[in-house]
């Protein structure tokens, strides 16, 4: 991979299920986005590109900072039975010394969420004082939707 190309985007969800052709809500459920409000971490490679241009109309994404995934996890991250992840919980199962560890191994993808034992989606809070634009257009038109860029770390800010 080439060195200013970012390695990890995060993907929110924004839309619902309403009129969502099928080929289109399959591919959310691949992404593990099957509600509103969901996020995850994907690698910038390009098949998952290709996932995120069929759903343009329903998420939003960028490239993630670091400091973004190690909140995201601290506060939202889950392992299996809806608990919080720990420091103690990463060290012991996960083998990586601290949380902020792990948010690097993540921001780097040397790891994925889907290998990790925990749930491989954030359910995050709608935005705080709501969405700035509509909903139903492209973040470039004056909307939410679509690549959003650096853009994408205020938005999970307000999120969480």
């Amino acid at each position: 991979m080439k060195e200013d190309k970012p390695c990890c985007l995060a993907v929110v969800r924004v839309r619902g299920t309403v009129d969502v052709r099928g080929e289109v809500e399959d591919t959310l459920h691949m992404l593990n986005l099957k509600r509103p409000f969901n996020a995850t971490l994907i690698p910038n490679t390009p098949q998952y590109l290709g996932m995120l241009r069929k759903t343009k109309d329903r998420v939003t994404w960028g490239p993630v900072s670091k400091d973004i995934i190690s909140l995201m996890l601290k506060k939202r991250g889950r392992i299996i039975g809806k608990k919080r992840i720990t420091d103690s919980y990463v060290k012991e199962v996960l083998g990586f010394d601290s949380i902020d560890k792990l948010a690097s191994s993540l921001h780097e993808c040397k790891v994925t969420l889907n290998k990790l034992k925990m749930k491989p989606v954030f359910t995050l809070h709608p935005p705080s004082k709501g969405f700035k634009r509509s909903i139903k257009r492209s973040y470039a038109a004056g909307g939410e939707l679509g690549d959003r860029g650096e853009g994408i770390n205020e938005l999970l800010k307000r999120m969480i």
